[in-house]
This record gives C-alpha cells, structure tokens and sequence, in this order.
C-alpha cells in the first residue's frame, strides 16, 4: 500500500477544479452560460483550424509509427504476453473511448446536418440527406481514434519500457523531465490533463443522461425533468461505483464484455426487423461519399460562406477528442500491456472507428428513414422537444418498441458506467504517486472519483443546453492540444533516441 500512496497535491488540485468550476456555474447559471457561449465563438472562430491542423497532424504520425520501423515495438519485455484478449481489449477501448455519447449522438446527429447541411447543400434534400448519413460516421472515425490514439503510444512507451512507476499524462512527456516527474511542469500538464477530462468525461454523462431519463419515463410513465436525470446519475454512480471497487479484470472488463454483446444483439435486431434494404444501401453509400471526401472533410474551414457547420460540429468533435484522449490513452495504455504499437495503433483506429460506424449505419439511417418515408417527423420532435425525446419516439416505432428500448436504455446505462468507471479509475491512477505496471490505485481512490465526477455533468445539465456541454468541452481542450504538440515531439524523439541503431 506504500507503494501505492495518494499523491496529495493531485489529489487536492482536482478537487479544487471541480469546487471552483461547479459553484460559479450552479450559483449564476445565466451569467455563466453566456460566457461560455463567449468563450466558445472566440476560440471556434479564431482558432478552429488548429484542430483540423491537429487531426491531420495526428494521421500522419500515426502513420508512420504503424508502418515505419517502430510499429514491431513492443510495450513491455519483448517476451510479454497480452494482459487481455484481444475481444476483451477492444471491448474495453470501445466503451471508454465512446461511451453513452455515442447512442446519444448516432439516432440523431443526421437530423441536424439535413436541416442544415455542409458544403452549401440545399436542405432537406437528397444531396443533404447523403452528407447527413455519412459526417456522423467522419466525426466518430479514424480522425477522431487518432486523437485517441496518440496520446496512448505516447504514454505506454515510457511507461513500459523505462518501467515507470507512475502512470500520469505527464508520463507521454517522459523525454524531456527524464526523473524529475515531481517538478512544476510535470504537475501543470496533470493538472490540465485533469481538468480536460472532467469536462469531457462531464459533457459525455451530459449528452446520455437526458436521454437516459427519456427512455426511463417513456417505459415507467415518470415526469421527465431534473430529478429524473438526477436519479439517473444516481443509478450511473451505483454501477460503476462498484464495477470500479471490483477493479479492471472483475468489474470494468466484464462490464465492457457483457455491453458490447448487448450493443451488437440490439443492432442486429434494428437491421434485420428494420428497411434492411434502405439501411444497407444508404451505409455503403456514406463509406463511398466518406472515402472519396475524407481529405477535404478534414481540411474543410468554411471561409466563404461561413455557415457556421465546421465551427458547431467538426471542431466541436475534434475539441471533445482532445478532451478526452488523454484519458483514453491512460486508460488503454493500462490494458495495453504486451502488444506492438502497430497493433495498438490499427486496433484502436479500425476496431474504434467500425463499431462508430456501425451505429450510426444503422440508428442513424433507420431513424432518417422514418423522415424521409414520412412515417416520423423526427426533425420537427427534434426541434420542438430536444434530442432524447425524438430518438425514443424513433425507437418506438420498431417491432416491439419498449422491449428496444429497454435494451437500449440498458446499453445506454452500461455505457454511461464504463465510461465512467474507466475515467475515475484513470483519475486515481493520476493521483498516484506510484503505481507500477499491473498495480491499480487503492478501492477508496477509485470509488471515491467515480461519485466526485458526476458533480460537473449535473452542474452543466443545471445549467442547461446542449450548447454549454459542448462550449465546456472546448475551453478544457485547447490546453491539451498545446501540450500534444510538446507530447508528440517527446515520443518522436524518444523512439529515435532508443531505437537509432536498430
């Protein structure tokens, strides 16, 4: 337990965060959504086009580290099995890096890109309706898991190959502190690793506990309102309170197993029950537009027209990944012990991006077909009563609706807890002050986090609107995206130093 010993001033910087960020916003919460809206035109506007500099920086990288000569590098002795299989660690990558965001998002995001589509296309129309069902498949793809991914192969090559024995995001800049990981820069790069995640973990049970509460008050006939989502956390804070005591192996790996069979059985069911014709043709058809457009997706700025789309949606992904890649990256460096770094690199950009794909081929496209058929205004229940209410009404029309949606709420839920159990687990190990290879922070620690981070999602649904979840996600990630720039140096350097006559 020595060994393992709370690193106070980490443990007391996070709390201080979230104190001061939750009381202003809970205590004036007009005054503090109108300057983060503020914030977030500022920064969209004026610095958007760093984030898309970012991705295609973090493709390339990538790229070269897969399929340059350091991809057979292994993370761990060369001799080193994989801690887990390779279901299990997919599994595990896919419902930390997705979470409930990703059901909240993949019934309804066309909705808004029909309406008001990219690239000057008339809305409403078939033009519209093609890009509709293909940029939810861009946004959760091999753009977005390269955020993700890089911060991984940044931080489990020192981790495991220097045999550190702290696991921290400071870790990925392991080259230039070398063993002074005590010092102020190391702690500044933690501490805006910290907050970075609780606003991105904070808007993640943000997105999906509305839609939670929804499917809850469409299957019990409850009031949909505050106090429902607040017991929804509550529900959320249960699971993975104890799916995080039980640890990764008992708890968070069985969790990420059982939900992934649960996820792919639900989806199955919508494709077979569902216009399984429409749904097939229209997915093929968002790969092909997607593949064909992938390089002008990333790079597209709007400097002409300015209608705003690349601002609201693109960079606000791009922003939200940020956020969050530094704990992914703690998190899947922890189970990632044992396997190359092409294999780490290909896994978690093919597996990640597939299974986005996935449901937003299939949810997605089933719900624009109840637009387009006529069957569902899904566009006007989106605007007239919010995002979870017309996805539920959408579920509703399938074959045994409520059965559906009570799978789906379940994935949901699941989803929401490994999400979150995999980001207190990732906090704990923040405040660590060692923490060895296989070791896991203390059970207190970790339970403790996992009810400490559902303080900031209910400040922000408090506070309302999808605007400020999404404003918040921005104003935490531009730090982060300067410290990548000094991370991605470090790992570069670091390879090249170790491995320069091999």
């Amino acid at each position: 337990m020595e060994q393992r010993q709370v690193d106070w001033p980490s443990f007391g910087a996070c709390i201080a965060i979230i104190v001061l960020v939750c009381v202003p916003l809970a205590a004036f919460p007009e005054a503090s959504g109108k300057l983060l809206q503020s914030c977030y035109d500022l920064i969209a506007h004026e610095l958007g086009f760093l984030y898309l500099l970012a991705g295609i920086g973090a493709m390339v990288l990538l790229a070269w580290l897969a399929f340059g000569r350091h991809g057979q590098v292994v993370l761990g002795a060369d001799d080193t099995p994989p801690d887990f299989s390779t279901y299990s660690w997919v599994a595990m990558l896919f419902c930390a890096g997705v979470g409930a965001g990703l059901l909240a998002w993949a019934p309804i995001e066309w909705a808004y890109y029909y309406d008001a589509p990219p690239f000057g296309a008339e809305p409403a129309s078939s033009e519209a309706a093609a890009w509709a069902s293909t940029y939810g498949i861009f946004h959760w793809g091999p753009t977005a898991w390269c955020f993700y991914c890089l911060p991984t192969i940044a931080i489990a090559y020192p981790y495991y190959t220097k045999r550190l024995t702290h696991l921290r995001f400071s870790t990925s800049c392991h080259y230039f502190f070398g063993g002074r990981e005590e010092t102020r820069s190391a702690r500044v790069i933690d501490w805006l690793f910290m907050i970075a995640l609780l606003g991105g973990a904070g808007s993640s049970l943000g997105f999906s506990t509305p839609l939670i509460a929804a499917c809850i008050s469409r299957l019990t006939g409850a009031a949909n309102g505050f106090a429902l989502e607040a017991f929804v956390v509550g529900i959320c804070v249960a699971i993975f309170g104890t799916s995080v005591w039980f640890g990764l192996r008992k708890g968070i790996k069985r969790l990420s197993d059982i939900n992934m069979v649960l996820a792919l059985v639900l989806l199955a069911f919508m494709l077979v029950v569902g216009p399984t014709v429409f749904l097939l043709k229209t997915s093929l058809n968002s790969v092909g537009l997607m593949l064909s457009e992938f390089v002008r997706m990333n790079s597209w700025t709007d400097p002409f027209t300015d209608s705003g789309f690349v601002e609201s949606w693109t960079i606000f992904y791009w922003a939200w990944w940020v956020a969050y890649g530094p704990f992914v990256g703690l998190f899947v460096t922890r189970i990632s012990r044992g396997r190359t770094i092409r294999q780490v690199i290909l896994g978690m950009i093919c597996w990640g991006s597939l299974g986005g794909a996935l449901f937003y081929m299939i949810m997605g496209n089933y719900s624009m077909h109840l637009e387009l058929t006529g069957v569902l205004d899904v566009s006007g229940l989106l605007a007239a009563e919010g995002a979870p209410s017309a996805i539920v009404a959408s579920l509703d029309h399938m074959p045994a609706g409520a059965l559906v949606i009570g799978v789906f709420c379940v994935v949901c839920i699941i989803f929401a807890a490994t999400t979150y159990d995999s980001a207190s687990y990732t906090l704990a190990a923040a405040a660590t002050r060692h923490l060895a290879a296989g070791d896991d922070p203390p059970r207190w620690h970790r339970v403790f986090w996992a009810v400490a981070l559902t303080l900031l999602p209910l400040t922000l649904m408090y506070v309302g609107g999808l605007k400020v979840m999404q404003t918040a996600v921005l104003v935490v990630s531009l730090p982060i995206l300067l410290v990548g720039v000094l991370m991605s140096f470090a790992l570069v350097k670091q390879l090249e130093l170790d491995h320069r006559f091999s």
